[in-house]
């Protein structure tokens, strides 16, 4: 079977998987577990698909149906970059449904039937956008499969006026940039093309658009700049960039539960950055580098969209860090995550013209870490709206000024916060500061290119200090500070919080994954360059010959002066903590353990206590200009009451 047929039996799974849970109504453990085989599935075939396309270095492609009174055809096309969007879709996909199993018990009103068909044909919308090659008819059908499952979702718990609202917000949005798209296909639609191979592809494919852009570039100038900028818009509101994501991104996360959530963040808005790579990278002829500076200068583009992805990263932050609910506060650091991937594109736009191949291969490596991030930010995001799910399960909260003190109940789930909190913060030897040091590196050595790229990039850095100042906030507050009554209270109980197996696992193995990319990034790496090897539609054809980074198993990787040694800083890091123990316990001093002394002027009280509200005044005060303002809890939040999940 060919890995596209193989995606054609993975929608086939889903599709399948949703009709059963269907059946099951509010049989929960039923159908969590028929929708955990239809993932898991689904998942490996997935994997499977994308790994013999990567190890066989070339696309498959199948058509099932074709409407040429249409133009359109359902064509599945699997080459690297879908490979690559494919394995995260899987990972993320299979961690969420097994932690929907218990997690749902939050939700005693719910359908739990309901609520899993509803997954199901949301994954089946996704691996349907990331394997069609139809850029209209079948496209359409994808993106509503994937906003049917999804509006649902948001709107899960739809006795919550708000939630309805922030679902409807959400479709008005997304039919929007779906429009927006295939208004811009029908720009670019010239006729069919026929390939080497004697394959017909009628005007809407993909690749048969690609076949005509030089021409229709030479004679239509308006059609190709109006496509272009209806492409920027519609795959940016998809992926949150700015000023578009606030709009809907933040209600939308914070209304669906925890794992629908991750999938959201972690998997969907990338479908908006996988759009742009294949409409501004895919789409666009290595001849057009050679045009003088005008619409047609993906220079041009290529600002812009660094520009663009400069402010979401900056805007999105500083919102993230005025937040005290968790869920709002992940979904706002998914708005400024989602801007130093497009800070990576744009940088490789604007370097992949110049005629110096060391040049190139700084746009290459923006490029590779535009990507890298988008995965790094799969997994860490997930994994954090994970832990906001399991915080929640156990607290019956999301608002960080009621938690405190859950380390000691939560160990487990403490640690991988610790690890995702690093990872989207850009602590070295964690996944997040791979990617954002091959975006620097782009951005801040091909300053000479385009002067600009060297402002954007300080900004970036800045940033990533907001960003670990907001982690401590959302790990200090909830789980190193002070134990609160709230949490005191549920602790008493059990003697301890910490979630189930089912719930745990899942954020195990993303933490995990975290780490590893963290620690050996050249898996990626070298992964990600066998995989873009074959992928040479337009201009991925320069990006596949040209080498970002030359690589080293101890010494990590170089891109021009640059070097990151992972595995370097690793053991210099455990040779200075080893020196610090030795000369902690050189003294012999005795350690002992005691209550708090606060110099006889207060007692220990919920209201001596530090609070989420209280951190960063002064910053927040000078930054109120950014907008988005803090949501409070409402009194009784959670649904379940103070028994939920008490034996997940």
């Amino acid at each position: 079977m060919m890995p596209a047929q193989q995606l054609a039996l993975v929608l086939g799974i889903c599709l399948a998987g949703a009709v059963l849970t269907g059946l099951c109504g509010n049989r929960r453990r039923l159908a969590g577990w028929i929708s955990l085989l239809a993932t898991s599935l689904s998942s490996l075939l997935a994997v499977t698909a994308s790994w013999r396309v990567v190890e066989a270095a070339q696309a498959s492609g199948c058509t099932l149906w074709a409407l040429p009174q249409f133009g359109s055809a359902l064509r599945l096309y699997v080459d690297g970059l879908a490979a690559v969007f494919l394995v995260l879709t899987a990972i993320i996909a299979f961690a969420a449904t097994l932690y929907s199993m218990r997690f749902l018990d939050c939700y005693r009103e719910g359908n739990a039937g309901w609520y899993h068909a509803c997954l199901q044909i949301f994954l089946a919308g996704i691996y349907g956008l990331v394997g069609i090659s139809d850029m209209m008819f079948f496209f359409c059908f994808f993106w509503q499969l994937m906003l049917a499952g999804s509006y649902a979702l948001v709107r899960f718990e739809k006795n919550k006026p708000e939630n309805v609202r922030a679902a409807n917000r959400y479709l008005f949005f997304m039919e929007g940039a779906c429009l927006l798209a295939m208004l811009g296909a029908d720009l670019l639609a010239g006729g069919n093309a026929r390939l080497a191979s004697g394959e017909v592809l009628l005007k809407y494919d993909a690749e048969a658009i690609g076949h005509g852009m030089a021409a229709l570039m030479a004679k239509d100038q308006g059609a190709v700049t109006g496509a272009l900028a209806l492409f920027l818009i519609a795959f940016g509101i998809k992926a949150g960039m700015w000023p578009f994501g606030r709009l809907w991104l933040p209600d939308a996360d914070a209304s669906a539960p925890a794992p629908i959530g991750s999938l959201l963040s972690g998997v969907a808005i990338k479908l908006g950055v996988y759009g742009l790579i294949r409409t501004f990278i895919c789409l666009i002829p290595p001849s057009v580098l050679s045009l003088p500076v005008g619409a047609y200068s993906m220079k041009g583009w290529g600002i812009l969209m660094a520009l663009l992805g400069t402010i979401t990263l900056f805007i999105g932050t500083v919102q993230a860090l005025k937040q005290e609910q968790t869920l709002r506060l992940l979904a706002y650091h998914s708005i400024g995550q989602v801007g130093y991937i497009l800070l990576g594109l744009g940088a490789c736009l604007t370097l992949i013209g110049s005629g110096d191949k060391a040049v190139v291969a700084l746009a290459a490596a923006g490029f590779y870490g535009a990507i890298f991030h988008t995965i790094n930010h799969g997994l860490f995001k997930s994994l954090l709206f994970l832990n906001a799910g399991s915080m929640y399960y156990r607290t019956g909260t999301q608002d960080l000024n009621k938690m405190g003190g859950l380390m000691k109940y939560m160990p487990a789930t403490a640690l991988t916060a610790l690890i995702a909190s690093f990872s989207i913060s850009g602590v070295p030897l964690f996944n997040g500061f791979a990617s954002k040091w091959s975006i620097y590196v782009s951005t801040i050595l091909g300053t000479k290119e385009a002067g600009c790229l060297a402002f954007f990039s300080i900004v970036a850095i800045l940033t990533s200090a907001v960003t670990l100042a907001s982690f401590m906030k959302f790990f200090g507050i909830s789980f190193l500070s002070r134990t609160s009554r709230l949490v005191r209270e549920k602790g008493a109980v059990d003697g301890h919080m910490e979630v189930g197996p089912s719930m745990l696992l899942p954020q195990v193995l993303l933490a995990f994954m975290c780490m590893l990319l963290g620690v050996a990034p050249i898996v990626f790496f070298v992964g990600l360059g066998q995989a873009l090897g074959f992928s040479t539609q337009g201009l991925g054809e320069l990006l596949a010959v040209s080498q970002p980074a030359t690589i080293g198993a101890l010494t990590g990787f170089k891109s021009a002066p640059a070097v990151f040694a992972p595995v370097m800083v690793m053991f210099l890091m455990l040779f200075m903590f080893g020196v610090v123990i030795l000369l902690s316990n050189a003294g012999g001093a005795a350690r002992r353990e005691t209550e708090p002394w606060f110099c006889g002027y207060a007692r220990e009280s919920e209201q001596n206590r530090y609070t989420a509200h209280g951190l960063y005044g002064e910053i927040k005060r000078h930054l109120h200009w950014a907008g988005a303002a803090p949501q409070h809890s409402p009194p009784a939040e959670h649904p379940a009451g103070t028994d939920a999940g008490k034996n997940g």
